[in-house]
């Protein structure tokens, strides 16, 4: 039986770049990849963006209302067998579709990798994330590190290069002047306490 996979990291720990990596592997060898990501991440479009610089189109930008399971069995049924499933940014997936996803690694029997991240910027689970932390078979943390040095477990949302801690929970990067960045919890709380005298002070 194959398995669910979640490789998940905070920002900037070269996911997509894993991802990519995977999908040229299996390809060198003449195998074939579905690679799958959410329509709620509009960054790049229908394309995987690696902050290397590389790019690939994805075989199936997905609603969140889709099937993943019949999507990709009725793809198998036109197309031939499929080797293994690459989704990126899953953290944007509903919990019913991480369950379908889980169903194609079973019931396919098909490796299902999935890439994301594990919280937001106010340390809060995504749905998909969630989802994938209790079901996966196998969970690994990509790492990288903050600024100071340390490892980085948190993500903090920059909004015109000041940290924010409020806000919708999804906002993509790069749009709305919306940036990203990668942060041990010691540097995590610091700027937060920043953020809270900054706000305390402009409501006196």
């Amino acid at each position: 039986m194959s398995k669910l996979y979640f490789r998940y990291g905070a920002m900037n720990c070269g996911k997509s770049t894993n991802l990519l990596q995977v999908a040229h592997n299996y390809e060198e060898r003449g195998m074939k990849v579905l690679i799958i990501k959410p329509k709620t991440d509009t960054k790049g479009g229908d394309k995987i963006v690696s902050r290397l610089g590389v790019t690939k189109k994805v075989d199936f930008w997905i609603e969140g209302d889709v099937n993943i399971f019949n999507l990709i069995e009725n793809y198998i049924k036109e197309n031939g067998p499929v080797n293994c499933i690459l989704g990126d940014e899953v953290q944007f997936f509903k919990s019913e579709q991480i369950d379908q996803l889980f169903e194609v690694a079973v019931k396919l029997d098909i490796p299902t990798i999935c890439y994301g991240l594990r919280t937001d910027f106010q340390m809060k689970g995504f749905e998909g994330s969630s989802r994938l932390l209790m079901l996966a078979h196998s969970l690994e943390e990509l790492k990288t590190i903050c600024n100071c040095g340390k490892k980085a477990l948190l993500n903090g949302r920059t909004v015109n290069g000041k940290f924010v801690f409020e806000g919708q929970q999804i906002a993509i990067d790069k749009e709305d002047n919306i940036e990203y960045e990668a942060l041990c919890p010691k540097c995590y709380f610091e700027f937060k306490k920043e953020y809270e005298a900054e706000k305390n002070n402009c409501c006196k």
